[in-house]
């Protein structure tokens, strides 16, 4: 019998401490309550917070939530955090408890609510059926709140796509196949080239074909590509360009665990390795990466990470920062829950304890062998393989 990867334990006791606040606080309907809002700049982001930080936490759980563990220890804690995770949900919903969450009105509930379908479509089983009958329509009623709302035209028009993926996964005969439609269509006129869209009419040099791009385009056309021709195509380029994004990000994994300081929203921290660990929890890594180099290298990211204080305030909640608490770093958007992307890192979670991912042992990374003076794979762009 296999033993837990001393890097799974640590990955898993961090994540934990991280959604145990969250969790907790919405377990008892007091997230409104106790969490601490912090914000940089004059605007009041209070009303939005508390969803974004079910939405992405919950988002980066899901694969773990969703999947039945081999080991009697981590099953136990699985079962009970997929019980927080519903109970959360419920409470979020629940027109009548005290967190009830904000999903009309303003471009953000949009962003929020896509980040919650996209947890649901993740964890399909434990977030979604089997939550009782009144909490699945309270959840429908407050994604259909956000149909009321304009998509920024950039990454934003996932988030209108990913909520119309939720509605037909879930069997609503209303899904606006049109709205996924004019995501994808308009992405593709974003794809600039090596695995990297613009997002929207400029290119920017930040983290966003992680935050949101890549993840969401794979994970819509992995639902409903086979509905139409035309989408079914568009799938395998898609996923040759994740598998370039993910090498790419790889490569920023310095071998001191840092990574460039560069764009917005730096604040979500190691969430900007997303795309790189949904393509490990797929299996679907490009072949001069293994699981082993991958794991390491996002280990190191963590570790680096956690290694400077003031990333946590009392009672471990998030504070803005992207190395310990670094306020000016957050854009006007960014609050306290707006934080709670960085758990995406933790998707490999959801791979058994047996795959190759967790079983392998530690391998240097790119950059750490490329910097020691060893050998490593040169690079290449996608069109010239």
């Amino acid at each position: 019998m296999s033993v837990i990867n001393p890097d799974r334990s640590y990955w898993l006791k961090t994540m934990l401490k991280i959604a145990d606040p969250v969790l907790h606080a919405l377990e008892k309907r007091q997230l409104k309550q106790v969490m601490p809002v912090e914000t940089v700049g004059s605007k009041d982001r209070t009303t939005y917070t508390y969803l974004e930080a079910l939405a992405r936490l919950l988002n980066g759980m899901a694969p773990w939530l969703e999947r039945k563990h081999e080991k009697k220890e981590e099953e136990q804690l699985r079962q009970r955090y997929a019980q927080l995770a519903r109970e959360a949900i419920k409470a979020g919903t629940d027109p009548n408890s005290p967190d009830y969450m904000h999903f009309a009105n303003g471009g953000q509930p949009l962003v929020d609510t896509a980040f919650l379908a996209h947890a649901m479509l993740r964890a399909p089983h434990e977030l979604w059926e089997k939550q009782d009958k009144q909490t699945k329509y309270n959840v429908i009623q407050a994604l259909q709140q956000t149909r009321a709302q304009k998509p920024a035209f950039n990454n934003w028009l996932l988030f209108s796509a990913m909520i119309e993926v939720f509605f037909y996964k879930t069997g609503e005969s209303d899904w606006d196949l049109v709205r996924i439609d004019y995501a994808l269509k308009q992405l593709e006129q974003w794809y600039i080239g090596d695995g990297l869209y613009r997002d929207g009419s400029l290119f920017h040099f930040d983290y966003y074909n992680s935050f949101v791009i890549h993840p969401m385009l794979v994970d819509i056309l992995a639902a409903v590509g086979h509905e139409y021709p035309d989408w079914q195509e568009r799938y395998e380029d898609v996923l040759k360009r994740g598998r370039r994004y993910a090498e790419i990000l790889e490569r920023q994994i310095s071998p001191e665990g840092t990574y460039p300081p560069v764009g917005r929203s730096l604040a979500y921290r190691f969430g900007a390795f997303q795309a790189l660990s949904q393509s490990a929890l797929r299996k679907d890594l490009p072949l001069n990466l293994t699981p082993a180099q991958v794991r390491s290298g996002l280990t190191a990211v963590i570790k680096r990470t956690l290694a400077i204080p003031g990333m946590f305030q009392e009672e471990s909640w998030l504070q803005i920062g992207l190395s310990g608490h670094q306020p000016n770093i957050g854009e006007g958007y960014i609050t306290t829950g707006s934080l709670y992307l960085c758990t995406a890192i933790f998707l490999p979670l959801g791979l058994s304890t047996e795959e190759a991912f967790w079983q392998d042992p530690p391998e240097e990374w790119t950059a750490k062998r490329a910097w020691a003076g060893k050998d490593f794979p040169i690079d290449a762009a996608l069109h010239d393989h």
